[in-house]
């Protein structure tokens, strides 16, 4: 059925929320998600709290109502006093609130310089302490779009919530390892009149997200939409995950609420989960503004005009940008793509002061370390460790000052993944030309047929390194006629 959105008064508002790539928000751990098995545990039960205006939200009464146990797994080394709920939050990282004001700027919003950090009353399991912590960094900002200007209601601050790892009925498992990692929370208002609009909208939102120091991967961006129509009621859809979703969920939405109309029942003002093919189902009542109230632990927040100045001096390139400069030194497009989704610009820049050889920067950064993990059965993980910014910084230091051949490069990047410190790696054995020459026509001889290619495999592996590409293809066309 085609919908005309105008006729049926279409509004939606998007909430978007990133997990940015710093310390947690109010204490000192590192933002990192584990699979190992934790240290210890620790069960409670939660109970609603009477918000601001001396009323227990309704979300808050119906989680409280299930009345489930709570189990929550943590690590000595990695969760501290504050994810227990245990002690008082530090002061709020101020990496995170610089990120954030950046993100302001270029979103046109106005920054508040003083801000009351506040408590959310969640009761679902999802935090230690029954709140979540967040402030309101900035609000009247907007965007431009195909169909005309969106308005950014609010730009918040706050911690993410602990990680589910099973439940039932009586009993939820979180790991706390999630818990506490800031998020940057974007809510519209509810200016999008079309589902295409709505994803224009969360396309440039992200864009805008990923010129900054975020995570990445599933999980680390999440989408909210609230969608209403005339005679029906708000209803926010938690978790798009996927951006093509976003369009197809609000088309559902209003057909639903479209069908719930027509039929002459009233349409429910609730949260709904989004499911995978864009669907919904109920999830719990719509909670008001009687959950939130002031954090009694923390002083306000004053962001002066100091701070503000400072973070606009280093504004990031957007992404559309930085295809463009990216696209002048001259890499394809799939090789930008990699750069930009693995979050490598900051490094392939730092690469480019020593070399100026983008192509060349960019497959020691992101290609030749995937076929060398690939190739050795080594974790991308323990890849990266051992490939680390000081290790290329190194080697190419080292072809700069003619210690080393570009041809050598691969094979000195495989040695440091095989455990070598870059110091030794670059120490390449030297085969005289002669007994070079004599090695390669005896590989020729014994295997008489094979293309120049082919013998190039051979002759690289049997001497592994200690001559360059183009000094074995040189000897191999010597005796070698395509």
């Amino acid at each position: 059925m085609q919908i005309d959105y105008n006729k049926i008064g279409l509004k939606c508002g998007l909430e978007v929320h990133q997990q940015l790539d710093t310390l947690k928000l109010f204490c000192n751990c590192p933002s990192v998600l584990r699979n190992d098995s934790s240290d210890f545990t620790i069960k409670r039960k939660l109970h609603a709290v009477a918000g601001e205006s001396g009323e227990v939200d309704v979300a808050a009464k119906y989680q409280t109502s299930l009345k489930k146990n709570f189990i929550y797994e943590g690590y000595s080394d990695t969760t501290c006093l504050v994810e227990l709920d245990e002690s008082p939050p530090y002061n709020i990282n101020k990496e995170a609130l610089k990120t954030a004001v950046q993100i302001s700027e270029l979103l046109n919003a106005k920054i508040f310089q003083i801000a009351q950090i506040m408590r959310k009353t969640v009761v679902d399991g999802s935090n230690t302490s029954g709140f979540q912590r967040t402030v309101l960094i900035a609000h009247d900002g907007f965007i431009q779009t195909a169909e005309g200007k969106v308005k950014i209601d609010s730009i918040c601050l706050e911690e993410d919530s602990a990680r589910i790892i099973s439940q039932n009925e009586n009993e939820s498992i979180y790991r706390l390892d999630r818990l506490g990692i800031p998020l940057i929370e974007i809510s519209t208002s509810p200016d999008i009149k079309t589902p295409s609009q709505a994803k224009e909208v969360a396309l440039h939102i992200g864009k805008t997200l990923r010129s900054f120091k975020v995570k990445r991967g599933i999980g680390t961006i999440r989408q909210d939409v609230n969608v209403s129509i005339k005679k029906g009621e708000r209803v926010e859809i938690k978790g798009v995950q996927a951006l093509d979703l976003i369009s197809k969920t609000v088309e559902l939405e209003a057909a639903r609420q479209l069908n719930i109309i027509s039929s002459g029942k009233k349409v429910s003002s609730e949260v709904r989960k989004a499911l995978i093919n864009g669907e919904t189902n109920f999830l719990r009542p719509m909670p008001g503004a009687a959950r939130m109230y002031p954090e009694t632990d923390l002083p306000l927040l004053k962001i002066s005009r100091e701070f503000i100045n400072e973070a606009k001096k280093n504004l990031p390139k957007l992404k559309d940008e930085l295809e463009k400069e990216l696209e002048k030194k001259g890499l394809n497009k799939e090789m930008i793509n990699l750069l930009l989704n693995e979050g490598k610009i900051e490094d392939f820049k730092d690469l480019l002061k020593i070399s100026n050889n983008p192509n060349l920067v960019a497959k020691i950064l992101l290609v030749w370390p995937k076929e060398i993990s690939t190739r050795k059965k080594i974790p991308e993980e323990k890849i990266s460790e051992l490939l680390n910014l000081d290790s290329l910084e190194f080697v190419l230091q080292s072809v700069k000052e003619k210690k080393i051949s570009e041809s050598h490069l691969k094979h000195i990047l495989e040695k440091i993944a095989n455990g070598e410190s870059p110091e030794k790696a670059i120490l390449i054995e030297k085969h005289d030309e002669n007994s070079t020459e004599e090695i390669v026509l005896k590989i020729i001889k014994e295997n008489p047929g094979l293309s120049v290619n082919a013998y190039m495999g051979i002759v690289m592996k049997e001497l592994k390194g200690k001559i360059s590409g183009n000094e074995a293809i040189n000897i191999i066309k010597k005796y070698v006629k395509e």
